[in-house]
């Protein structure tokens, strides 16, 4: 009788508490189903530029799996340098010589055993070169930088939405409207010191990363903190807006799914280039593509400020629009 009076007791509380029966249900559709998009996708065909090489060699080489594009020289140093292409095959002396963008080193690997395969048996052996990254890149420091990015938004994400909750439920942030203290001043006060340990998390776990663990650096670490800095502002922006809408720490956990989950499939842990558009799109409005993609260009690719300044200014705008997102939330708690 004591258990059946239990169970009553928890089937009740379900009942009156229908997000979290929701969250349950809805929450693991939404990953099983951005697994599938995802991962149940066709490999993408690798790409090179061919400059200055024979048509029929041209002709020879391209295959299903691999498109050829014929190019002049600095076009395709262009396009390495965007990492919109896989490598550029050139003839010097009539040897093949095959210029990897070598960020990636699935790709990299990829883009040699094609080749290898299709130029063995008519030419001398190829030589390789790398335009980014080394014939010593793994795949730790391929994914390495978007490792980064998520931890540091994830951790943020749930410290600062946690704790402003607890904030709320404790009565601290009632007594503080109560004073004559505008909405906006305690939004900014929270973040503000909320702020300071993120930043100081995000330094850590940056360095730590790159200089104990020995993740590839390319690029300005100074970069690198300035990226994770915003991505750790922006994480803490919007997990004190989302604990607006939780009423405990429970309801708090079970917005993961929802809110950190579906980045992670768009942050560079998973290849997105053969997705639909509209998939695509739904991962341009997400926080964490832009602060993983830009700590990949900078720390394999040696990316300059000018080639990734507008994701910055991109993350500074989810900062701003969560922070005003916040104000408006306080209204529940007290209009002015």
């Amino acid at each position: 009788m004591n258990t059946a009076a239990v169970i009553k007791r928890i089937l009740r509380q379900f009942r009156r508490d229908k997000r979290s029966a929701a969250l349950m249900i809805a929450a693991p559709l939404l990953v099983l189903t951005l697994m599938w998009l995802v991962l149940d996708t066709d490999e993408a065909a690798v790409e090179i530029a061919a400059v200055g090489v024979p048509d029929h060699v041209v002709e020879s080489i391209e295959t299903e799996g691999m498109t050829v594009t014929v190019m002049e020289e600095q076009e395709a140093e262009e396009d390495l340098d965007r990492a919109e292409i896989d490598g550029m095959l050139q003839l010097e002396d009539g040897v093949p010589v095959l210029t990897l963008e070598g960020s990636d080193p699935n790709t990299s690997g990829a883009v040699r055993s094609k080749l290898q395969k299709q130029l063995s048996e008519q030419s001398s052996p190829i030589e390789w070169e790398y335009w980014n990254g080394s014939s010593e890149l793994g795949l730790f420091d391929y994914v390495g930088p978007a490792l980064i990015g998520f931890f540091v938004f994830f951790f943020v994400f749930i410290v600062g939405g946690v704790s402003f909750l607890r904030e709320r439920t404790q009565g601290t942030l009632e007594r503080l409207l109560a004073s004559p203290i505008r909405r906006s001043e305690v939004v900014f006060g929270y973040l503000g010191g909320f702020g300071l340990f993120t930043i100081a998390q995000s330094v850590i776990i940056a360095a730590y990363s790159i200089y104990v663990l020995d993740v590839f650096m390319a690029g300005n670490f100074l970069y690198v903190l300035l990226v994770t800095i915003l991505m750790a502002l922006t994480a803490l922006s919007l997990g004190t807006l989302v604990s607006a809408f939780a009423g405990n720490e429970f309801q708090m956990i079970q917005f993961i799914p929802l809110v950190i989950v579906p980045q992670v499939f768009f942050s560079g842990l998973f290849p997105t280039e053969g997705l639909a558009e509209w998939v695509q799109v739904v991962g341009n409005l997400m926080p964490l593509t832009y602060g993983a993609e830009t700590l990949r260009d900078i720390m394999l690719r040696g990316a300059s400020w000018e080639s990734f300044q507008m994701e910055i200014f991109i993350l500074i705008g989810f900062t701003a629009l969560f922070t005003a997102l916040n104000i408006i939330a306080l209204k529940k708690h007290r209009p002015l």
